[in-house]
């Protein structure tokens, strides 16, 4: 059963990208197949490898030893530039958190939007979740007591199908993303959960308003804390603010930038994790 909805979240995910972003004509160097970007922060990071079940996979480790762990879940893309910036900052939030990124693509970065298109259809679904399991309980076995997960587009769904399906998670926050309720019923939702949505997000069913107002109404069915937070005037992404990142979003057709909305977002990120996450 989980197989089947392992691919039914892919294919449907892949076909609501490709019908909103796809679309969009490519005006920035980013959309061409052979242009990437190194992330400043690279050298902040110690690689480590995870183990489960009979199969090994790289992690991006950065961060205090013994701070509280976050695991970091990259968007579509893969891990680039902009998800190593994202944990690179959550580690320097308060008074500091454990920040892993597990490389649920093998290595593979898309470069362009059909190419992460392509990845993530190709996405295992399942293996992702016990990914995401390894790393929670990687992060507890070296140093962090507590852990919890984030993500971003892609990630945001599997953060929250964590919430339901990883039980050693003890907070998630997610960013413009909802699991199908095949793969995990946010209802089922068993870690406090925080959610965040751009109000001109376009991807239906997936991460715009409709889909947020959804997840909110299950979440409440769960009994466990939650939060969702819409934020007027911005888009998909709105949370990549990299001047590569920006040029990126603004080659989809993504224009908006608001710092504003951007540092709320990260002040009530930081609040969730330290609430729940602190000993």
């Amino acid at each position: 059963m989980f197989g089947a909805a392992a691919a039914l979240i892919s294919s449907s995910s892949s076909r609501l990208f490709s019908r909103n972003i796809l679309s969009k004509p490519p005006s920035s160097p980013f959309s061409h197949p052979r242009f990437s970007v190194r992330s400043m922060a690279d050298s902040a990071f110690r690689k480590v490898q995870i183990q489960r079940d009979d199969t090994t996979f790289d992690a991006y480790v950065v961060g205090k030893e013994d701070a509280p762990g976050i695991v970091v879940l990259q968007e579509w893309w893969g891990v680039d530039f902009e998800i190593k910036n994202h944990a690179v900052k959550i580690s320097q939030l308060g008074s500091g958190f454990k920040a892993l990124i597990p490389d649920l693509y093998r290595g593979k970065v898309g470069l362009d939007a059909a190419e992460a298109q392509h990845l993530m259809e190709g996405l295992d679904w399942q293996g992702a979740v016990k990914d995401i399991r390894a790393s929670v309980n990687w992060l507890k076995a070296n140093g962090s007591k507590k852990a919890g997960v984030t993500g971003y587009c892609m990630g945001g769904a599997l953060s929250i199908a964590s919430s339901v399906l990883v039980p050693e998670v003890d907070a998630v926050v997610a960013f413009y993303g909802v699991p199908s309720s095949a793969l995990a019923d946010p209802a089922q939702a068993k870690a406090p959960v925080q959610a965040h949505f751009g109000e001109l997000d376009n991807i239906v069913g997936f991460s715009d308003v409709t889909a947020a107002k959804a997840l909110e109404e299950k979440l409440k069915a769960s009994g466990t804390p939650y939060e969702v937070h819409v934020y007027p005037g911005n888009a998909h992404a709105f949370m990549n603010r990299s001047p590569e990142g920006i040029n990126r979003r603004k080659g989809m057709g993504m224009a908006d930038e608001d710092e504003a909305a951007v540092q709320l977002a990260w002040s009530r990120f930081e609040s969730w994790m330290v609430r729940f996450l602190s000993s």
